[in-house]
């Protein structure tokens, strides 16, 4: 991972200042919790680039910095909230703060993260990222909505499946992508096309998400293995098992998505090894990730270029 990030080091360094400047409120718990979930870390992916795409695109100011604090604010709200939906208890290896705290201070605080991260945009005073950023927090809310709605619907397809990834997640990578491309004044075509890489980089890294819920190991992966199938969620390795099992398999699938057990993980992911679902879901991975890296094609070689090449490889590589 390193590998990626050293061609953007003194800026990450600025982006880790500034997240703890912005982080300042008169109120204590607010501050408390902020610094309690940066300081749990994570890959950074998503302000990450931010970074690497300004640069990329010949952007030589500071306000790169600032709209990677916004996307990172963006995500970690959205964490928040999911945490406290989901009834989630671990997140990279910690406590979520709704386990160690309360529902209501993760939300309050989440929506905290939300308003200090549009005060932000209006200090960087550009309407065009504003526009798309705003447009991508309500996309995300909505997508988080829909998959809410369709928890333990065992009819739902990989066209729904898509559709909801494509908004909870791609959605905010695309935002981050296109959001660096016009802070890099980018010609249209170009930032089309890397708004695409940041689409399909999110659409990868949720398919690869969705399969180490079933393959990776809970100390590896921060949080609890299994946690998809005690929430009832359908994710493309199941969708792929119900459509191609057998009559057995599918009603055992059906039963460990009503029962939502994780302690079935094996179970389940044994039959999905057997239809090769966890094998299809990484071949759909790697499909999006060549679609990303064509997106860089009208880039001009730089570090920072081969530096997001690195980073699409990472993703649909990661054990964690």
């Amino acid at each position: 991972m390193q590998s990626f990030r050293e061609v953007v080091k003194t800026d990450l360094k600025a982006v880790d200042k500034l997240i703890i400047d912005e982080l300042h409120s008169e109120v204590g718990l607010v501050e408390q919790i902020g610094h309690y979930l940066i300081g749990a870390g994570g890959k950074r992916l998503r302000p990450l680039i931010v970074l690497l795409l300004a640069r990329a695109t010949g952007y030589r100011g500071a306000d790169h910095l600032y709209l990677a604090v916004v996307i990172e604010f963006i995500h970690t709200a959205t964490l928040l909230h999911d945490d406290v939906v989901d009834t989630s208890e671990l997140r990279r290896g910690k406590y979520t703060a709704n386990a160690r705290w309360d529902n209501a201070s993760s939300v309050l605080v989440g929506d905290f993260l939300y308003s200090r991260a549009f005060q932000m945009l209006v200090r960087l005073g550009n309407l065009d990222i504003m526009h798309v950023l705003a447009d991508t927090t309500n996309i995300i809310a909505e997508g988080e909505v829909d998959q809410l709605v369709r928890i333990g619907d065992a009819e739902l397809d990989e066209q729904d499946y898509f559709s909801i990834i494509g908004c909870k997640t791609a959605q905010l990578f695309a935002g981050a992508s296109e959001s660096a491309a016009i802070l890099g004044q980018a010609p249209t075509e170009l930032a089309e096309a890397l708004k695409a890489y940041g689409w399909h980089l999110g659409l990868a890294y949720q398919l690869i998400d969705d399969v180490l819920d079933y393959r990776g190991d809970s100390g590896t992966l921060g949080k609890n293995a299994g946690d998809d199938l005690a929430e009832g969620k359908l994710t493309l390795p199941v969708i792929h098992g119900l459509k191609n099992g057998s009559t057995t398999q599918v009603k055992a699938l059906k039963a460990a998505l009503k029962a939502r057990d994780s302690g079935q993980v094996e179970s389940v992911f044994q039959i999905l090894e057997d239809v090769s679902s966890l094998e299809y879901t990484v071949e759909q991975a790697r499909r999006h990730i060549n679609l990303a890296s064509a997106g860089l094609s009208g880039l001009n070689p730089s570090p920072h270029r081969q530096a997001l090449l690195d980073l699409a490889e990472f993703v649909v590589t990661r054990a964690h």
